[in-house]
Formats: structure tokens, sequence, C-alpha cells
């Protein structure tokens, strides 16, 4: 279970990314990953997921990861694979994670025609709001492959912890009017 901890590093994404959205730092590379392409005349990711949020979050993982590598207890709480494995390897590998757990998602969503930010109130709509919350677990269990096989349980537990304090978190940004309520 204390390998839970090495999603500590995700923090760094938002942290990073945040104000490189508040303040539209980088413009250049606020565009969209798909390119504007389609298939079956919706957009496949649509204009919500950029180069620059990709990059700006992967970096974020990257340098938290650095900087929690630092503290010895931190490490000590990951399993050996991971400890044993260079730490630049392992926030890139997190941060890449982190960032290619939501394009299926956003995919999934496009083709159900639900817009970026929005949600259907359906058990499908709830399934795929969960999912929101939670892909960036996905996303890291396949990038750590290469290093580490995460156990399914753990995997799991991963999921639902993360889905929960996302969602908090999500809850907080709309009480304080830091985030617009979905749709």
């Amino acid at each position: 279970m204390s390998a839970l901890w090495l999603f500590l590093a995700v923090l760094g994404a938002p942290l990073l990314h945040a104000p490189v959205l508040r303040w539209d730092l980088l413009p250049s590379l606020k565009r969209p990953l798909d390119g504007g392409a389609t298939l079956g005349g919706r957009r496949l990711l649509g204009d919500n997921k950029t180069w620059r949020g990709a990059l700006c979050m992967t970096a974020g993982v990257v340098l938290a990861t650095l900087v929690l590598w630092q503290w010895g207890w931190w490490r000590a709480q990951l399993p050996d694979a991971i400890n044993d494995s260079a730490p630049l390897l392992v926030g890139l590998l997190i941060g890449l994670g982190t960032v290619g757990g939501e394009p299926p998602n956003s995919f999934l969503k496009r083709r159900l025609d639900i817009a970026p930010g929005q949600r259907r109130h359906t058990a499908g709509g709830i399934a795929l709001a969960v999912l929101d919350q939670g892909d960036l677990v996905l996303g890291i269990w396949v990038a750590l492959l290469p290093i580490w096989t995460m156990p399914v349980w753990l995997a799991a537990i991963a999921f639902a912890a993360i889905s929960a304090i996302h969602a908090a978190i999500n809850v907080i940004g709309y009480a304080i009017g830091a985030r617009a309520a979905p749709v």
C-alpha cells in the first residue's frame, strides 16, 4: 500500500500547469493535440487537450519527482523496482502516464457527442465522470510497465483513492469559483 505514495508526484502537474493557464503562458503551444482532426464529423479529442497542457503537466510531474526523490522517506515508500530506477526516468514515466491517461477518455466522450467540460446525467455519463477523475491511474499503470508492474489490486485502490481526491478537489474548486461547474 505504501506504493500509493508514488502518486504524490502527480501533484506537480497542476502546480506547474495552473499558472500557465492563469497567465496564458506559452501561447504558441496552445494547440490541440489532435490538430483539429475529426472522425465521423467529431473531433478526436477537442480543443482542451493541448501540447501546452501535455508538456507542462509532464514537466511538472518530472520536477515534482526530482524534488520528492531527495526526501528519503518518500523513496522508502516506493517499490524496489522504482527506487532502483533513475529519478528522471521515473518522473518521465509518471508524467507521461498522467497525460496519456486522459486522451482515451476524451476520445470516448467526443464519440458520444459530449462536449469538453460537459457531462451526461445518465448511468453512462456518471461512469465517464468517474473515469475522468481517475484516468491518470490507468495511464501511469501502463507507463510504468517498463520498470514495474503495479499489482491489479493496488491499481484498483489507487483508482478509487485518486478518483475520490480528484472529485473533492473539483468540488472545492467549484465552491471557490476557480472552476466552472460542468453542464
